[in-house]
């Protein structure tokens, strides 16, 4: 019998009205999925005889992937940097509208680094991780933001150990600042499959493109802690709104970027460089407006989460609000900010022939939400989760 209400535990078709297909929208619209991969999209008037169909008036779209969360349900992955936790975060950020998701380890102890490249391989188990999201230890001081003094350092044979571990199991993207760390390592990433951002960093427009040209391809949050655009300097800012190689991630809640900077790196950068990410912490999906930060305690206050000394430390946002945020503060169109919230994180990926879109033989990662954001019911490979 076809359900209308609750996602099938394994839908043979999803139906929906309202189809973004990650480039253009679509009328009423029946997705195959065989095998966990999109099998047909095609138009269609009646219902599939077992699924799903995705109720009136809501939409369907590409399954929305957050590359950068660090906490979420009250937990943090560097608290206990193992698959349990990161079960908790993920629960939590889909209940905001993520599907797929980069469990993000910020600056820690040595040790932290190899517990989590210890537990990697039970990790890329979970359906929706999609890597991991390294941010740091390899930074610059002097754009350090919430990450601990004491732990920012040039990589040990022991962190490069665990990184290159971690990549042999499943993708891993690491932020860094180009001009704190030796020369050949971001080419030695790269040709490892690691992907590099980056971000934390006071580099030169030329330390950027040299970056670039070792195959950096990411800027982690663009305009907190980085060297910002000025009249005779770009810096970080301004080499990510001019080189078209890089990615950028950018946190649209309103407080750590203006709307007049969403709307402006929105026009410059433009939805296909640009992507949504959350930066998420322990809050997000949590009864709790407190929690401790590597010794600091974090507060919630009017939707900024506060360290002691008044700066930011990370964010309270998931990823249907970015999307709404996007469309209400940046400018962009539904359409637009779908994209910045599925299908130029996968590139950032390199992920672009297999997730972000809807059509044959891409991934069966996808979203269903309403008008008023809310979500729905979400699927990895076909299967709701």
């Amino acid at each position: 019998m076809m359900s209308t209400a609750t996602p099938q535990a394994s839908p043979h078709v999803i139906v929906a009205h309202r189809v973004f297909d990650g480039e253009r929208w679509l009328g009423r619209s029946a997705i195959s999925i065989v095998d966990g991969r999109i099998a047909r999209v095609e138009a269609t008037s009646a219902g599939p005889q077992e699924g799903y169909v995705v109720p009136d008036g809501a939409i369907l779209a590409p399954g929305l992937i957050d590359v950068q969360v660090n906490g979420g349900g009250g937990a943090l992955l560097n608290d206990t940097p193992d698959a349990a936790t990161v079960r908790l975060m993920l629960a939590a950020h889909r209940a905001q509208g993520t599907v797929c998701f980069l469990p993000t380890l910020i600056t820690d102890h040595p040790q932290t680094l190899q517990d989590l490249a210890a537990a990697a391989l039970e990790i890329a188990q979970i359906p929706g991780v999609l890597g991991l999201h390294l941010e740091g230890p390899f930074l610059n001081l002097a754009a350090k933001g919430v990450h601990p003094a004491e732990f920012i350092r040039v990589p040990l044979a022991a962190d490069l150990a665990a990184i290159f571990d971690m990549a042999k199991v499943l993708p891993v993207l690491v932020t860094l600042a180009p001009e704190c760390v030796p020369p050949g390592l971001i080419r030695q990433f790269v040709a490892a499959g690691i992907k590099v951002a980056i971000g934390h960093s006071n580099a030169t427009a030329e330390q950027v493109r040299a970056a670039c040209d070792d195959g950096a391809t990411g800027v982690t949050h663009l305009y907190n802690a980085m060297s910002q655009l000025t009249g005779r300097a770009p810096g970080v800012v301004g080499t990510a709104f001019d080189d078209m190689r890089l990615i950028s991630g950018i946190i649209a809640d309103g407080l750590h970027v203006t709307p007049a900077n969403l709307r402006t790196a929105f026009k410059v950068i433009g939805r296909d460089r640009l992507a949504l990410v959350t930066d998420a912490m322990p809050t997000v999906g949590s009864a709790s407006p407190v929690f401790n930060l590597q010794g600091r305690t974090i507060t919630l206050i009017d939707g900024k989460l506060t360290a002691p000394d008044g700066g930011f430390s990370g964010a309270h946002l998931g990823m249907l609000e970015a999307v709404r945020n996007a469309t209400a503060m940046m400018g962009a169109t539904l359409e637009d900010a779908l994209v910045m919230a599925a299908r130029t994180p996968a590139r950032l990926l390199g992920l672009e022939t297999t997730h972000g879109r809807i059509a044959p033989g891409f991934a069966a990662d996808l979203i269903a939400f309403t008008d008023e954001f809310r979500p729905l019911g979400a699927w990895i490979g076909g299967r709701a989760v």
